[in-house]
């Protein structure tokens, strides 16, 4: 079969390409066309549009790039077109490729499958018009999601979490912290990771009083985990003459040796919590009392971290907008360091999100659904 794949940022660059290596295994001449990154082209087949060139956050950012987003909805018509796929498969990226989902049905009447469904559980509910006109068949990772496209009677499969397989999978889960500390030529101290995000807006919004926060706990050493993509003297501008350090590729790694973290909110917060580390989540938003009115007014939830999502309750503090402040972060850190029952408790569910999210395989699960 010929598969066409649109995934339009980091994370639907690693989801897309676990996918893609599950889809040949069962098909064994399947071929790939797609808009993605640097671990979709090493399964092989057409890169159309790197993710790097389609990643812009926010209105303004994308009225800015909006010659940049039209030219990329163009290409990608363009290339259905000549590809003509047996199916289109969707990454998140809802905006785009939702227009894509149309475009494909009222085009070529081609299958359109969605694998992580956009998260129109949280705003913009009404796109649940657009998915049951175009989009065949819908692939969730949360449990939740299932009964939320019920009271639609919409009928989604649910396949697993790919994080869960991303974390658990991982090959040196038995790394002691001496060995990490070597290979990264650190000093013997303990440590604060720092997950500042993946896109360089966000990263520039929250990184100082990230950093500033950490730094206020002098026993421990600050490391930042380096995004895929981002230059190492992008973050290095943020760090002036300080001994912070960054380190690429090893995310999980660091993660699984910090004793606590401060997490830009989004995959990455449900990362922590299957690598069992205590955190705190922040995000930063303009006109952030105005915001967080509307996320506790007017959203659909009452929540913005994945972890607390699924739980369904505060698990991990959220500092957003206004309440994101230097002072709020290093209180909670200190509470994630030194307070040992807060600490507990916090593992203690993230082993209960654990469970219900499942066993690993959701890549292949989903090929398994996809491929004839």
């Amino acid at each position: 079969m010929k598969y066409f794949i649109i995934a339009g940022e980091a994370s639907g660059d690693l989801h897309a390409s676990n996918l893609m290596r599950e889809l040949k295994k069962v098909d064994s001449k399947a071929e790939f066309c797609f808009l993605g990154g640097d671990l979709m082209q090493a399964q092989g087949g057409k890169m159309v549009i790197h993710y790097r060139q389609m990643a812009f956050m926010g209105f303004v950012a994308v009225l800015k790039n909006a010659r940049t987003v039209l030219k990329n909805m163009s290409d990608c018509k363009q290339a259905i077109l000549k590809f003509k796929p047996d199916v289109i498969i969707l990454v998140d990226y809802p905006s785009f490729n939702l227009r894509m989902a149309r475009f494909a049905k009222e085009t070529l009447n081609t299958a359109v499958y969605y694998y992580i469904s956009p998260k129109i559980w949280a705003w913009k509910e009404y796109r649940i018009k657009e998915i049951k006109l175009y989009v065949d068949r819908m692939f969730t990772i949360f449990p939740f999601e299932t009964a939320f496209y019920a009271k639609h009677n919409y009928k989604v499969e649910y396949v697993g979490n790919p994080s869960i397989d991303s974390v658990c999978l991982r090959s040196n889960q038995q790394q002691t912290l001496s060995e990490f500390l070597s290979i990264n030529n650190l000093p013997a101290k303990p440590i604060i990771a720092i997950l500042a995000g993946s896109r360089k807006q966000e990263i520039s919004a929250c990184l100082p009083r990230m950093l500033d926060a950490a730094k206020q706990f002098s026993l421990y050493q600050v490391i930042i985990a380096g995004a895929p993509g981002i230059d190492p003297d992008f973050y290095k501008s943020f760090l002036k003459n300080r001994n912070d350090r960054i380190v690429f590729g090893q995310t999980y790694e660091l993660l699984q040796q910090a004793r606590a973290a401060i997490v830009n909110s989004g995959t990455a917060t449900l990362e922590t919590a299957i690598v069992g580390t205590p955190q705190v989540v922040v995000y930063n938003f303009s006109f952030g009392r105005i915001v967080n009115f509307i996320k506790n007014n007017i959203l659909k939830i009452r929540y913005i971290s994945l972890v607390n999502i699924i739980a369904q309750k505060e698990i991990v503090k959220e500092l957003t907008g206004h309440i994101f402040t230097v002072d709020k972060v290093t209180q909670e850190l200190d509470k994630l360091l030194n307070d040992n029952s807060y600490r507990q408790n916090m593992l203690k569910e993230y082993e209960r999100i654990k469970d219900e999210l499942g066993e690993p395989g959701a890549a292949e699960h989903c090929a398994n659904k996809i491929a004839p």
